[in-house]
């Protein structure tokens, strides 16, 4: 499959305006978001997303209603239980993203069987009746390791953060990760921790492990706890290693500093917070009866050493660098995924 390239140096094309396709057939449908978690500068640019793309579609009468909402505890039965009162608020589509990716799945059987449409993504469902859209967290660990791989051919111990625990993001990237250590004997993870995709969570926790760990040569990492990552290993006096990052502002901030300061070396891997507005022309599309392939796959974003300026000039400070979804690009990515 061919998919607009997201390179993050095209954000300014990419959340361009575009002209709507004004469709009757949606203009009184009212579709949902319901999100899981809202405690880091990721998920809070996911939702200024969504809100910003779905509330120029609620003007231009594209559709009648899109509400976010979001559960107080990352706990999937909190997002059942919101599921199930958007099926009796009469919601038409509900878009999640999910706390877990099987224990919602009665939910979502629940919302299917009500004839509402169900698109997941970024934390994706496995019940069958629901569509998916997928980042490949597997290789974005994976590229990591494949990165590392060719910028230190001689090894070394690695330090892992983890994101949030329990959601299956997380899981798949560090597979990923651990994966590709297998096919690079010289690599060792000689420690893990969660750092909860936040900057000072991951602080606070490689804080904790750096006293018990030998020399790291790298950390990989799954965005957002990069700069946390760095200031720890600062705070401990202790050589900064080569720490991937993600998309924050402050990580690329601090990356830029480091290069223009020593030549630092690194690379990013994340995930688009807009990719919400996708899943949300998704949902329009399938409610205007287009057919769309269950599963749906769009590349996760890399920032290198040479974009990384331009890159930097495009992400808001204490942002998060994105890409935002037209219906245009929603209908490019659906046409060329059958």
């Amino acid at each position: 499959m061919k998919f607009r390239t997201m390179l993050l140096a095209s954000v300014a094309v990419a959340c361009a305006a575009m002209p709507f396709s004004a469709l009757a057939d949606t203009s009184g449908k009212k579709i949902a978001l319901s999100n899981n978690y809202a405690g880091n500068s990721w998920r809070q640019a996911m939702l200024t997303s969504w809100q910003k793309v779905t509330g120029d579609a609620v003007k231009a009468g594209i559709v009648a209603a899109a509400d976010p909402f979001t559960t107080a505890e990352n706990q999937a039965t909190e997002q059942a239980a919101q599921i199930q009162n958007m099926i009796l608020q009469g919601y038409d589509a509900i878009v999640i993203d999910a706390a877990s990716p099987t224990a919602l799945n009665g939910a979502v059987k629940e919302a299917c069987d009500a004839g509402i449409t169900v698109v997941s993504f970024d934390g994706i469902v496995t019940e069958p009746c629901a569509w998916r859209i997928a980042v490949d967290f597997k290789g974005m660990g994976a590229s990591q390791v494949e990165y590392l791989a060719k910028k230190l051919p001689k090894g070394g111990n690695l330090l892992e953060i983890r994101g949030l625990a329990g959601v299956s993001v997380d899981d798949e990237i560090s597979a990923g990760i651990h994966d590709a250590v297998k096919k690079y004997p010289q690599f060792k993870i000689v420690g893990s921790v969660h750092g909860d995709w936040a900057q000072d969570v991951a602080q606070k926790a490689v804080a904790g492990i750096l006293p018990s760990l030998p020399e790291i040569a790298a950390v990989v990492t799954q965005g957002g706890d990069g700069y946390g990552a760095a200031q720890a290993f600062e705070a401990a006096k202790r050589p900064i290693p080569t720490i991937v990052m993600g998309n924050r502002q402050d990580e690329l901030v601090w990356w830029k500093k480091q290069k223009d300061a020593n030549n630092y070396e690194t690379m990013s891997v994340s995930i688009a917070p807009g990719v919400s507005t996708l899943a949300f022309w998704v949902a329009q599309q399938i409610l205007d009866g287009k057919p769309v392939k269950k599963d749906l796959v769009v590349p996760f974003l890399q920032i290198n050493q040479d974009n990384l300026e331009a890159n930097l000039a495009n992400t808001p400070a204490g942002g998060v660098a994105n890409v935002e979804y037209t219906q245009a690009d929603a209908q490019k990515i659906i046409a060329e995924s059958k």
